[in-house]
């Protein structure tokens, strides 16, 4: 037991060192693209190894946004999934999964690096809790697949939550950053309960104060037992999830007893008692029938959350009309088993895969119940010190004094509060946008997904956010904290120089208490810089963060915390800038990737890439697809007349009619040397015909400059072919349309032949 005591102790203190350090713990590296599943279990060899010749037929994997419930279920409780791991900087990476649905093995090179749980030949395995998971990666495990085996019989199947890349050494800190409000609020909670029982051993047992105590105490171990935290307490996820399932399992009985002394109406209180009790039958029969073995304790879970939604519903319809007839304080405390009944119901929902995974903030429900209890007995206390006070002077003196001295503490805990409750508020929406930034394809989007977050991100501060336009000018982009009575400031929506706008400013590390005498007196605008590195032109300043001094001024924080605030503000924009360096460095790769660097147009590669995906396409949606072959007529011979630069200028002059002969749904690619490839989604042999000859005629009339000499014109032949009318199998267009190429060459050149009916 002093061992456990030790350990929260230790857990804790990590916490808080980790929550107020200066250098915030790294987040993982989210593996959120490229998931695909297939249904059913891989066949295994003699040796307990997967069939991996089964697994590489692609034919059986199909994408999905995320590791969870794909569709086509149908009773389904096996179910594989892969990934291609991302590359990261890591020293000893481990891959961090939130939960999963149920048991689940992990392959990589074929061999098993993970196993929760236990699989029997039919590939199925008993609920063995709900634990996060710790992988460890091997060396040299990027862009490697990984795979996963997972059974489940639950209402959910596959992931749950986060999943991500991660140090082993900062895992620990980050469970415990994400686990320290619920920790605090439990412990909080759990105080409230022991008072609560006190009063009622005071009293005589009263239901009031039991049932507030039982609440208490219910809540407290659910939410802690909900934790990630918990496991480092004690790693046993099973016993973590009865306590989680007991203590969530008795909450309708707590607000059932409550409810059952203060209702007034006879049939109502009846039928609150009705409710409460057969609650209670259900906790023992539930953890009864798991503990023996008869029943799984995940399936008792589903039963009760539709038991719970509709024990709320009755408890909510019979309350809410005789919520008058109650005190204030019991009214409060209605609220409050409202507020944290909304927040189950939601939690619910995500649980189940009804709504999208999100971090459902229960453990604030029971920090306003345990709030208005304290709140109440504040109250009660009060009550009694006025009562006190009529007795001498000398008392009432006193009890003044002592009073006022609380008021003081509680105002300068309030701020204190105040400002940390902002600042972890905004760290968390600061989290999320970071976040979806890494998400962002490009820098572009990236830029529309700041100004959506920036007012959230800044508020209750006045700003405003501009971008870099290709003319070295600055553009509004948005502004936040604004109104009608407040107009925006005198800046132009464009500004030509960095001359019209503050200079940028730039804390140093350490230097937070500097900047105080600055706080006291914010005056004008407070500039700060993003800046970004492209893979061109190196670091530029891309993007300005303004704020409104007056805002800064009149935030109602001291001089430390408007320093502080800065400070954070800095930061922020500083990790903007860095998180938008990486993402313009993977546009640029991508890019120089799949685009040839002579005509500008897409290379081979995509093209190999593409044609798989067209031809999906068109058989799913029974749509025609065309593709032309050309090749530039006599070249060598123009190359060997002209010169080799002569010639690319002549590949750049065709690059520029093809682009303008296009629409914008088709695909032109140089397929190599001097040929080139146009995929024609939607069109059939005839249209695409047509445009070959339009082609055919436009490069003839299309003369080719060099250095002021004009070379004369290009001729092309063509071979044309399409789907369905050439081929029964799609596959086959870039077999057919060399052949016709070649056709189209044999028979004299500035041609096009189109592949026959088959």
């Amino acid at each position: 037991m002093c061992r456990h005591f030790l350990k929260i102790q230790i857990i804790v203190f990590c916490a808080f060192y980790g929550l107020f350090s200066v250098t915030a713990t790294a987040a993982p590296q989210p593996v959120t693209e490229g998931w695909e599943y297939r249904w059913g279990d891989l066949p295994f060899t003699a040796e307990g190894v997967p069939d991996w010749s089964a697994a590489q037929d692609p034919g059986q994997w199909h994408a999905t946004d995320f590791p969870s419930n794909p569709p086509g279920r149908n009773g389904q409780e096996q179910v594989w999934f892969r990934v291609t791991l991302p590359a990261g900087d890591w020293q000893v990476p481990v891959l961090y999964i939130l939960s999963a649905d149920l048991i689940l093995q992990a392959w990589l090179d074929g061999e098993k690096i993970y196993q929760y749980g236990t699989f029997d030949q039919d590939g199925r395995g008993k609920f063995e809790g709900w634990p996060w998971h710790e992988i460890a990666l091997p060396e040299h495990y990027e862009n490697k697949t990984l795979y996963f085996r997972v059974f489940s019989d639950y209402t959910d199947i596959g992931f749950w939550g986060e999943i991500g890349i991660i140090d082993h050494s900062e895992l620990i800190l980050y469970i415990l950053e994400n686990s320290l409000e619920a920790l605090l609020i439990a412990g909080f909670s759990l105080l409230v309960a022991l008072l609560a029982l006190v009063f009622s051993l005071l009293q005589g047992g009263r239901k009031t104060f039991f049932s507030i105590a039982l609440f208490a105490l219910a809540s407290s171990v659910m939410v802690v037992a909900e934790s990630q935290a918990s496991q480092l307490i004690v790693p046993s996820a099973l016993l973590w999830n009865y306590l989680a399932a007991g203590s969530y399992y008795l909450l309708p009985v707590a607000m059932g007893l409550m409810l059952d002394e203060w209702l007034s109406d006879h049939r109502s209180r009846r039928a609150i008692s009705l409710i409460w009790r057969l609650h209670l039958g259900y906790v023992v029969g539930a953890l009864g029938l798991a503990l023996t073995g008869v029943v799984s304790l995940s399936s008792t879970f589903p039963v009760f959350d539709v038991l719970l939604l509709f024990s709320l519903s009755a408890m909510g319809a019979l309350t809410v009309p005789r919520l008058r007839s109650l005190s204030v304080e019991q009214q409060a405390l209605v609220l409050a088993f409202g507020i944290f009944g909304v927040l189950l119901i939601a939690d619910m929902a995500v649980a189940h895969g009804v709504v999208p995974w999100s971090d459902v903030p229960v453990s604030l429900g029971l920090l306003f119940f345990a709030l208005a209890v304290v709140i109440i007995s504040l109250r009660h206390f009060v009550a009694t010190q006025k009562a006190l006070q009529d007795l001498t002077v000398t008392l009432e003196q006193q009890v003044a004094e002592r009073t006022k001295k609380a008021e003081t503490l509680l105002q300068r805990e309030q701020a204190r509060t105040s400002i940390l409750a902002f600042e972890n508020e905004k760290r968390q929406i600061f989290s999320d946008v970071i976040t979806e930034l890494q998400a962002c394809a490009s820098v572009n989007q990236a830029f529309q997904l700041l100004v959506e977050a920036m007012p959230r991100l800044s508020r209750p501060l006045k700003g405003m956010f501009y971008r870099r336009l290709n003319d070295g000018s600055y553009q509004r982009l948005g502004s936040w904290g604004y109104d009608s009575k407040d107009p925006n400031p005198e800046l132009l929506p464009v500004v030509v120089t960095l001359d019209q706008l503050p200079v940028p400013l730039r804390l140093a590390a350490g230097a937070l208490e500097d900047d105080e005498a600055a706080a006291r007196s914010w005056q004008g605008r407070v500039c700060f810089p993003v800046n970004v590195e492209f893979a061109s032109h190196g670091s530029r300043l891309e993007g300005i963060l303004l704020f409104d001094g007056d805002s800064i001024s009149n935030s109602g924080y001291t001089e430390y915390g408007a320093a502080r605030l800065m400070s954070s503000i800095s930061l922020v924009a500083e990790r903007i800038g860095v998180t938008l360096s990486g993402i313009s460095l993977r546009e640029d790769l991508l890019r120089f990737s799949y685009e040839d660097a002579l005509t500008g147009l897409k290379n081979r590669r995509y093209f190999d890439q593409l044609i798989a995906h067209e031809t999906a396409v068109a058989l799913r949606n029974n749509s025609p697809l065309s593709l032309l072959l050309l090749d530039i007529d006599h070249f060598k011979r123009f190359n060997d007349n002209h010169g080799h630069e002569a010639g690319d200028a002549a590949l750049q002059v065709f690059a520029s009619i093809l682009k303008s002969r296009f629409r914008g749904s088709d695909i032109v690619c140089r397929y190599g040397g001097e040929e080139f490839v146009v995929v024609l989604p939607a069109s059939d042999i005839i249209g695409a015909r047509e445009r070959a000859e339009e082609l055919r005629a436009a490069a003839r009339n299309e003369t080719v400059m060099f250095e002021g000499n004009n070379l004369g014109h290009l001729t092309i032949s063509v071979g044309v072919a399409n789907w369905p009318a050439s081929t029964s199998q799609p596959e086959q267009l870039l077999k057919l349309a060399d052949d016709m190429l070649y056709r189209a060459k044999t028979s004299g050149r500035d041609n096009v032949e189109v592949s026959p009916d088959s």
